[in-house]
């Protein structure tokens, strides 16, 4: 990728969702980006990091509009990919670089399926910080970039609920206790992200660990359903996760 490019793409996303704004299209930025923008100046400095794509979410009856919309902004759509996907992911791709955009249709769907298109209604460009929390949170094998945008939420919200700029509680249990899926893989997360802590130079350990306790007790503490309890019984010896598939760019066409 361009490096001046790569340094655009935090732009790139304000006016993306500044142009969505004007068509009435309702999107809203995730993955990296995401956290970027919604942290603003709250974004701490040991967590900065390239970025190489952007992920979206929209809901299925604006798809036709969001893809207009980037085409109109010179992406090009992953014609393959697109004819086979597109009623749940989109792809896009700049033909400057292999800068790239991930759109993802009224659910976000990889390791887990999370319903994030509910939050499209709530403030800002961005998903709630506990919807881009629980997108990293429910990745399976997280890699460094992962772990390091989850450190950066955990370290710059608060842990409250009715803030969408917070990391809320109750919306991270209104799926997890109706999942085991979900919830198993998120305390395996909590769990790696308290034991890599020192490995992380000038984080604030110790709120990180006090926004992870906070969440680890509220997800321990919700009533959990029937079919939660059931397949709890059941535990690791059927797998609880799906697995993502892989896009091939070089084959997605363009």
């Amino acid at each position: 990728m361009h490096a001046a490019f790569a340094g655009r793409l935090v732009e790139e996303g304000q006016q993306l969702f500044a142009d969505a704004q004007e068509r009435s299209v309702d999107v809203r930025l995730m993955g990296g980006v995401g956290i970027r923008l919604l942290l603003g100046d709250r974004f701490e400095s040991p967590f900065e990091r390239p970025y190489r794509d952007l992920d979206i979410i929209v809901r299925r009856r604006q798809r036709r509009d969001v893809e207009r919309l980037l085409t109109d902004r010179g992406w090009e759509p992953a014609t393959a990919f697109n004819a086979l996907s597109g009623s749940r992911r989109l792809l896009f791709e700049d033909p400057a670089s292999d800068a790239q955009i991930d759109v993802f249709v009224e659910s976000f769907e990889m390791c887990h399926t999370l319903p994030l298109a509910e939050s499209l209604g709530r403030p800002g460009p961005t998903l709630p910080a506990t919807d881009l929390l629980m997108s990293k949170l429910q990745i399976v094998e997280l890699n460094a970039k992962d772990r390091s945008d989850c450190y950066a939420l955990l370290q710059s919200c608060e842990v409250a609920d009715g803030d969408h700029r917070a990391l809320e509680p109750s919306r991270l249990t209104s799926l997890t206790s109706t999942d085991w899926g979900l919830h198993h893989t998120f305390e395996l997360n909590f769990e790696r992200l308290r034991e890599g802590l020192d490995a992380v130079p000038a984080i604030d350990s110790a709120k990180v660990i006090a926004a992870l306790d906070t969440l680890t007790g509220a997800m321990e503490q919700a009533p959990k359903t029937r079919g939660w309890k059931l397949r709890a019984r059941v535990g690791e010896r059927k797998r609880w996760y799906e697995q993502p598939e892989e896009v091939d760019r070089s084959s997605a066409g363009g």
